[in-house]
């Protein structure tokens, strides 16, 4: 069985993000909408096979694994999108970019490792062709006699068929900006693991083709089991711990919707109230109107003193009541204010913690298929291994049976 140990050598290169499509395999006219959102694209070199590939996982699936040869062409088909053919995944691949600079940057690394591959390619075939073995050398894990062959017209053919209008990408655009990997960033580790598990896919073979093509002795079935065991016991405390994970982010984050309910519900409130204590403020602000129009008709009709003095007092008493509820207002307003600037901290907090907690779900879910997957070889190695140890009993039995005639033959 070939395990993902011949994809250690395979680093990143250069990330960007960019939304991706696929070109439609029915019309081969228009695009499908292979993310649901501006992805990882990374650029990865394989020292084992000496190859560089473009890989982008979302969740669970790669929407982008294709192996970069010396005759792909990247067209740049407007200032944000542009697209390439893989003859070998036999469709095309588009990107859709935030600014024609990030595309720029993603053609030139494009470019120059299309260089380096056609480059080492030409060197591997001027040694081949002085090697008296005749032994051709394979550029890419998945490449096969008839696409290598065709390779270098089929893949011109597609380019100039499917050149057309880019999607619109104003929606889907994502405004992030290319970067180098950081070797400590936990995304590029994931995305490394997940490009090293389709290399593994594409590259391996089955136990049973192995064991009839090689009949490894016990002692090396003995170790392939234990090392399965082992890497086994590990894919288990990995799924362990992304489920605890998962767990405290999901309590975090009820706590996190609860707390924001709250804040919602306490400044809808005093929006409220500050728009009830406005229309009474200008009720008692017409009401003042009022009694002053009354006031000076009173005085200039040269009225009752008595009549005059109880309008100042009521005037007065609302000139004290007006500058309250003015006190009143500006505290509610400051209230509301400071009730916003606790709310947005803690809805940016809830974005974040539901981020993290679809990429758990999503290692998680791939935790999985990678423990079901090591138990399948496992319960693969055990059968061989099952059959190997019957074999050797019968040939001990055969062995016994001959030594006791040899035993009767001498004793005769």
């Amino acid at each position: 069985m070939t395990s993902g140990n011949d994809t250690v050598g395979e680093k990143p290169i250069f990330t960007c993000r960019a939304h991706v499509f696929h070109i439609d395999p029915k019309t081969k006219r228009s695009w499908i909408s292979a993310s649901a959102s501006a992805v990882n694209v990374s650029f990865f070199y394989d020292s084992s096979r000496n190859l560089y590939r473009i890989i982008s996982v979302e969740g669970p699936k790669a929407v982008i694994n294709s192996t970069i040869t010396p005759n792909m062409t990247f067209t740049k088909t407007s200032q944000k999108f542009g697209q390439w053919s893989d003859v070998r995944a036999n469709t095309v691949y588009g990107l859709g970019f935030s600014s024609e600079n990030e595309l720029n940057r993603f053609i030139e690394k494009f470019h120059e490792l299309k260089e380096t591959t056609r480059l080492a390619a030409a060197k591997i075939t001027a040694n081949g062709n002085g090697n008296d073995s005749g032994t051709t050398p394979v550029t890419s894990a998945n490449a096969s006699p008839i696409t290598t062959r065709t390779s270098g017209t089929d893949s011109v053919t597609m380019q100039q068929q499917c050149l057309i209008d880019p999607p619109n990408m104003q929606s889907n655009a994502s405004p992030s900006l290319p970067m180098m990997e950081d070797p400590n960033d936990p995304t590029r580790n994931n995305l490394h693991q997940r490009s090293q598990s389709l290399s593994g896919v594409q590259g391996s073979e089955s136990p049973k083709h192995q064991v009839n093509e090689t009949k490894p002795p016990i002692m090396t079935a003995t170790s392939n089991e234990s090392r399965l065991k082992y890497e086994n016991d590990q894919l288990k405390l990995a799924l362990a711990h992304s489920s605890a994970n998962a767990k405290k982010w999901e309590v975090e984050l009820a706590t996190l919707k609860s707390n924001n309910l709250r804040l919602t519900s306490a400044l809808q409130e005093s929006t409220a109230n500050v728009d009830e204590w406005k229309k009474q403020l200008q009720a008692y602000k017409e009401e003042n109107t009022r009694l002053k129009t009354k006031f000076i008709e009173l005085e200039a009709s040269k009225g009752g003193t008595e009549a005059a003095v109880e309008l100042r007092k009521t005037l007065a008493t609302l000139r004290l009541r007006c500058e309250s509820m003015d006190i009143d207002i500006k505290s509610k307003e400051d209230e509301i204010k400071r009730l916003n600037a606790q709310k947005q901290p803690t809805d940016d907090r809830l974005k974040m913690i539901t981020q993290e907690n679809a990429e758990l779900q999503a290692a998680v879910s791939l935790g999985q298929a990678q423990l079901e997957t090591a138990l399948e070889a496992q319960e693969s190695q055990r059968r061989v291994l099952e059959t190997l140890n019957n074999q050797l009993a019968h040939q001990i039995q055969e062995l016994m049976t001959i030594h006791k005639e040899m035993l009767t033959a001498l004793q005769t």
